[in-house]
């Protein structure tokens, strides 16, 4: 089965600790609790920017939240960071047999009942802010 690209679950990770960490979230320091190369992590920052969660000092200042924590949901964390076309997160073949009465009407069919589940997940992620995720994260970690 194929999944989602990890530059979600890596920009999650990004944010909380930013959120538990402000002095000194540098993209080498977050790289190596992400345990990835600070490249990518610099590139899922500008994304992060980009949609306007994050600033950057330039230089060795850090990355830092640019609203709070009860403001960012998942899915704004989601579309921050992952592509998809036209919004829909799954795809469609486009050469069915239009003589086949299965080849003509699968694709609406089939993606009324995708385009629900999208929203599903979509409606789920939103109710979920980062203020949640960092609050489980200080239970578990006895506070950062």
């Amino acid at each position: 089965m194929k999944k989602f690209s990890s530059r979600y679950s890596i920009a999650v990770h990004i944010l909380s600790l930013i959120a538990l960490s402000p002095s000194s979230c540098t993209s080498d320091f977050i790289a190596e609790s992400v345990n990835t190369n600070p490249v990518i992590i610099r590139r899922i920052i500008g994304m992060l920017k980009k949609a306007g969660l994050v600033y950057v000092r330039a230089g060795a200042g850090g990355t830092y939240l640019q609203k709070g924590l009860d403001e960012i949901t998942l899915l704004d964390v989601y579309k921050a960071v992952e592509v998809a076309d036209n919004e829909d997160i799954f795809n469609f073949h486009d050469e069915t047999n239009p003589q086949c009465p299965v080849g003509a009407n699968i694709e609406s069919v089939f993606r009324t009942k995708m385009l629900q589940a999208q929203s599903a997940m979509e409606h789920e992620l939103a109710q979920v802010t980062l203020k949640h995720l960092v609050s489980e994260l200080k239970e578990k970690t006895g506070s950062i």
